[in-house]
């Protein structure tokens, strides 16, 4: 499997392969990693793959985008990364060996995909775990190192973070908005003290963390000189291990291949549902993927209207989702692409715009007037509605739901309509209610459940740096640590 950019120009080798762009973000002309071509699924594969345990899946559908990796160390690397003593946080009463299962809340119509059973509670330790072996697999074939630069809004940072404490060859520096994230998601991240673990609160919003990363990883002197990689869901890898869950849940919701699934992805980067997107062109049979935003609505204004228009940090709201207070959602670039035929002088040109403040408008396109042949809708959803949905769950199905959660199923309800009659809907579950327990106590007056292995976490000490959102002071930083 060879790859692409977005924007026409993947660098050297001409034609990459998946070992190629694994450590490095983006690809040299600012663009995203795409494969060549999405890979089919056949209905005979479909039927076979129905009865796999998750690491079996994951080999079968990661074999497709990896294949200069032999399988054999493919396989022990998804054997060792998708076990139930790794995703050890399941729901009461599911089954912990399915490491994804599936929540009823409405038996056949309505359910949770539980993607938050993994070390750090989020649903980014689904591809996480997978990427520090993966890391760890490959630099020492090469005998490399590398310098992870990322930046968080929350669940990104801890799952990098956990994913990569201790490995061989790795060193980790996060950013992250200070003073944005909730008590637990700090404590998660700051207090690991790992040598190989360096955490850099920035004084701005994520956005601001952001761009830091990107203006790094565009200065490839500094890149290659300091090996700066990256674990960001911009790591194509990433959103290749989030695709599998996507077919892991439509079998877990289904009796027959002949039927389909709709798919509700709270989303603030379009990382996680842009995985949902690549499964559907590969031949998943996903009737509606309904995308869900908070109060920062860029996602769903472009999906209503056409337009993207990116905010500054200074019109992005603080909310109580706060992993989707996101005003500039990185992945989107791999939908346009193709949503524009795939033709990345379209996109150079549209993220001209965006690198340059700047919205664009394909309302009028033929582009556009396409949107519905890849089956998106999309809603968004406040702190209010946020309150509302969490006591509606608890008090009618006795389960309780995180903030990110309570945005998907708000908006999984209010789009239930244009899901075709008889069609599940799954909504992606983001989080466990621990992560976010201020909000929780104020929505049903409870202190949410956590789990007996990070009881009292955050009074452990914690170690990080504030800096201002400086390019320069973030390189200084890192030179002063390789």
């Amino acid at each position: 499997m060879k790859y692409i950019s977005t924007r026409g120009h993947a660098g050297q080798p001409a034609n990459p392969e998946f070992c190629d762009i694994l450590l490095g973000g983006l690809a040299p002309d600012g663009g995203l990693y795409l494969p060549e071509s999405y890979p089919q699924v056949t209905r005979a594969e479909l039927d076979a793959w129905r009865g796999l345990s998750y690491a079996e899946l994951a080999f079968a559908i990661l074999s497709k985008f990896i294949t200069d990796i032999p399988q054999v160390d493919l396989k022990a690397i998804c054997d060792k990364t998708y076990t139930a003593g790794v995703y050890c946080h399941v729901r009461e009463g599911d089954k912990a060996s399915d490491i994804t299962p599936v929540h009823w809340l409405e038996e056949g119509r309505l359910g949770l995909l539980e993607l938050s059973n993994g070390p750090t509670l989020a649903f980014k330790d689904m591809a996480m775990q997978l990427l520090g072996n993966l890391f760890e697999y490959v630099l020492a074939k090469r005998g490399e190192t590398i310098n992870i630069l990322g930046a968080t809004s929350g669940d990104t940072g801890s799952a990098a973070e956990y994913a990569m404490r201790g490995k061989q060859g790795v060193r980790v520096f996060m950013l992250s908005p200070h003073g944005k994230m909730s008590a637990f998601q700090r404590a998660q991240m700051y207090s690991l003290q790992d040598e190989n673990i360096f955490n850099i609160a920035v004084t701005g919003m994520f956005d601001d963390a952001q761009d830091i990363v990107k203006a790094v990883s565009n200065d490839h002197a500094f890149k290659a000189q300091h090996k700066i990689g990256a674990v960001n869901s911009i790591n194509w890898a990433r959103v290749a291990a989030q695709i599998v869950y996507y077919f892991k849940g439509y079998f877990a919701a289904t009796k027959s291949n002949d039927e389909q699934v709709a798919f509700c992805v709270p989303s603030g980067n379009f990382g996680n549902i842009c995985a949902g997107h690549i499964a559907r062109m590969m031949g998943l049979p996903v009737a509606k993927l309904i995308l869900a935003t908070n109060e920062n609505d860029v996602l769903d204004e472009f999906f209503r209207s056409g337009v993207y228009r990116p905010r500054k940090a200074a019109e992005t709201h603080v909310t109580s989702s706060p992993s989707m207070d996101i005003s500039k959602a990185s992945n989107f670039e791999r939908f346009v692409f193709d949503l524009v035929g795939r033709d990345p002088q379209k996109v150079a040109a549209l993220w001209a715009e965006v690198d340059a403040g700047r919205a664009f408008d394909l309302s009028a396109s033929p582009e556009f007037a396409r949107i519905g042949e890849f089956g998106f809708v999309s809603g968004a959803s406040s702190h209010a509605d946020r309150l509302a949905t969490i006591r509606k769950v608890f008090e009618q199905y006795g389960v309780m739901i995180d903030t990110h959660t309570a945005d998907g199923v708000k908006v999984a309800w209010e789009r239930a309509a244009e899901v075709p009659a008889g069609v599940p809907v799954l909504v992606l579950e983001t989080a466990l209610p621990v992560k976010f327990a201020e909000t929780i106590v104020e929505a049903l007056g409870r202190e949410p459940e956590r789990p007996a292995d990070l009881e009292g976490i955050e009074k452990l000490p914690q170690r990080v740096e504030v800096m201002a959102p400086d390019v320069d002071a973030v390189k200084r930083f890192i030179t002063a640590r390789v």
